[in-house]
This record gives structure tokens, sequence and C-alpha cells, in this order.
């Protein structure tokens, strides 16, 4: 097991392996030290492109850069990404452009930097448009994967990444699949589903209810478009309780993209945990306490949809 890293970190160094590919190329807003492209730059300087505080620009650089054949990586905070839907929808989205987005410091694990800093609503911009695929690794092997697949990835893509250190959660022979969730634990009474860093509170939590008598399957659901509609109408039928936990608004985020899938089914039960509002500062404990996406609330969720109430 490696030492607990942030997927931001993870990713950097994924995109300087990816970098023996001549196509690859980087694109930063003025935050490479944050988003770790600055590792990309020390390797391949004539291959990195400093846009500066201005996304807009570089979202319009990167899609030039892909329809001229290149795969660009285009990196800042996930906020001042999801900031720039107009340009992504029609630049990226509307002209399919081979463009990799890469949000970094996503939702309120974020921490002290506050409100202004949070990507809270990202995740439900890139699902609106129709050809953006959309993924949020859990770990640093996770991470990898995902950067080693989008190179070879047709069409636009989003990734989410942390700012927080996360520890593992897959084993050493984990491989990445694209829109397949990974179960990561086994049971029959209720189902937690997390991404990206809610993975982990979604284990801890299902630790604690076993403890109790209560069987929790676990799911990591890394692609959340496209969603792993197998696993989730799997989970649905054998489980009848799904509790998702995100770091992200309860609209339009995994807990939609799930219970837009049990809606087309035979029914399940799904509570949906995640933020309400705009974000705070404080630690990403405190936070997680807050606005009850913690391991506590998490289990406290389970129990109740377990035992029928509302």
């Amino acid at each position: 097991m490696t030492a607990a890293k942030a997927t931001r970190e993870s990713f950097g160094e994924a995109l300087v392996d990816a970098g023996s590919d001549q196509r690859v190329w980087a694109l930063d807003g003025d935050l490479m030290k944050s988003t770790y492209t600055y590792l990309f730059r020390e390797k391949y300087p004539d291959r990195f492109v400093e846009c500066g505080i201005a996304e807009k620009n570089m979202i319009g650089v990167a899609a030039g850069l892909a329809l001229a054949g290149k795969v660009p990586f285009a990196a800042s905070f996930a906020c001042f990404i999801a900031n720039r839907l107009e340009v992504i929808r029609m630049s990226v989205g509307y002209n399919e452009s081979n463009v990799r987005l890469c949000g970094t410091h996503a939702g309120i694990g974020i921490g002290d930097d506050g409100a202004s800093q949070m990507g809270l609503e990202d995740v439900s911009a890139m699902r609106a448009l129709p050809n953006m695929s959309v993924l949020q690794p859990a770990d640093d092997r996770e991470t990898r994967g995902a950067v080693e697949y989008l190179v070879g990835h047709e069409g636009p893509a989003y990734l989410r990444l942390t700012r927080q250190k996360l520890e593992d959660v897959n084993g050493d022979g984990y491989r990445f699949e694209f829109g397949k969730a990974v179960q990561l634990r086994d049971g029959s009474d209720v189902c937690l589903i997390g991404t990206g860093a809610t993975v982990h509170e979604a284990l801890k939590a299902a630790d604690e209810l076993g403890g109790e008598g209560i069987s929790a399957r676990v799911l990591n659901v890394h692609t959340i478009k496209p969603i792993d509609r197998g696993a989730i109408l799997a989970a649905a039928a054998d489980c009848k309780r799904l509790v998702t936990v995100e770091d992200h608004n309860v609209n339009g985020g995994l807990g939609s993209a799930v219970a837009e899938v049990v809606a087309q089914g035979d029914g399940a039960r799904v509570t949906i945990l995640g933020t309400r509002d705009y974000g705070q500062s404080g630690s990403p404990d405190e936070l997680y306490e807050e606005y009850g996406i913690s391991a506590r609330h998490v289990a406290e969720a389970a129990r109740d949809a377990v035992s029928g109430k509302k």
C-alpha cells in the first residue's frame, strides 16, 4: 500500500508518464503548482502552455489543439472550469473536441479556502453536456489508470480530482475500466455508493454497520458518466436500499445519476447525501460532518434505510 496521496498529485505524475506520447499536451490557468501540471512542464516544456488567469482562453486553446490532432489536458480548480460552461459547451462539446478538462480542488474537501474555491456544481454541469464523460478516481492507482485511459479516449472528458490526501482503496492488481463501477465490499442489506473521496467514507461506514449485523455492499463509481447501469441495477435488485454519498451538490451529481438508473428499473429506495448550499471554510473533517457526508452520516442513513425510516 502506498502512502496517502491527493489525486491531483497522482494526476500530475501520471500526466508526465502519458507525455511519452507526443500527442499529449498540458495547459494550465496559472495554478500549475496546485494542479501539479508543473511536473509536465519540467519534463516537456515545449508541450506545456501557461494560459494565465484566463480559463476561457485555456479551454479554447485546448479545443484548437484537439482539433489539430493533439490530446490536451487542461487543468484548473474545478470551480473555475465549471464557471466557463458556455465555452466548454461550444468549443469542446459541440465541436466534439478531444479535450480532457481536469478539475482539481473539488468539493468541500478542499477545506479552509472556502466557498469561492469549492467546485460543488461541476459534475452536474458536465453531466448535462451530451458527449462529456465524467470521471472521479478514488485513489492513486485509480487516478493513474484514468489518465492512462484518457490518452486514447475518443471524445470530451472531465476528470475530477482532490486536494486532500486519500488512502488506497484498490489493491496492487487493480486495473481501471472505463464505465465499470468497482465493488469493494459485498452485502445484501444496503448498498453504499461513493465516488472519489467519499468512497473512503462509504468503506468506513460499511465497517461500522458490519459490527451491527448490517450487511453493506460498497460500490466505487469512478465513472459517473457513463455510469455503470448494470452494477446499479444489480445493487437495487439485491439490496433494495441504496445510499449515495458525494462531495458535491445533491442536484445533478452521483445521486441523481444513480436515481435516474433506478427509476428505469424495478425500483429501490435511494437516499442521496451531499451538499445543499455553496460551502464554507473549515477543515475537511469538520465540513464532512457539517454537510452530512462523513462515515457517521452514511452509516446513519443506511440504518434508516434498512429500518424503513423516512
